[in-house]
């Protein structure tokens, strides 16, 4: 693949970039009454995940990318209790959630090392 801009080669934008995808796949399927509630605010929290890994990179200073990165991991936190309160209104299976949680852990631990790698330069 031939990448433009720097956060296309960060490992961890690809993989927020899948999760976009699965959270999209997964919220297509709950109830219309949701569109505008779970729906949209998961959508949203994924999508604002890798954005602010995009950001980050476009940022000058090591202070200012970390900032970016933390507010992508707060997302991934904040994708996380959605995710459980949709397995709690019986939205989506165990299993379901078991994969979603799964691919949050990765990405939020990927997010906390570049984070981290950014604020001991």
């Amino acid at each position: 693949m031939n990448y433009k801009y720097g956060f296309e080669k960060l490992e961890v934008w690809q993989h927020a970039r899948q999760l976009v995808k699965k959270i999209y796949k997964l919220t297509a399927k709950y109830p219309s009454s949701e569109k505008f509630g779970l729906t949209n605010q998961m959508r949203r929290c994924a999508v604002s995940i890798s954005s602010n890994l995009a950001e980050g990179t476009g940022r000058n200073s090591s202070k200012d990318q970390a900032h970016f990165y933390s507010m992508g991991y707060s997302s991934c936190l904040e994708l996380m209790s959605q995710t459980i309160l949709s397995l709690d209104l019986e939205f989506i299976s165990k299993e379901e959630e078991a994969d979603i949680r799964e691919h949050i852990e990765l990405v939020s631990n990927k997010i906390n090392a570049l984070r981290r790698a950014r604020l001991s330069r």
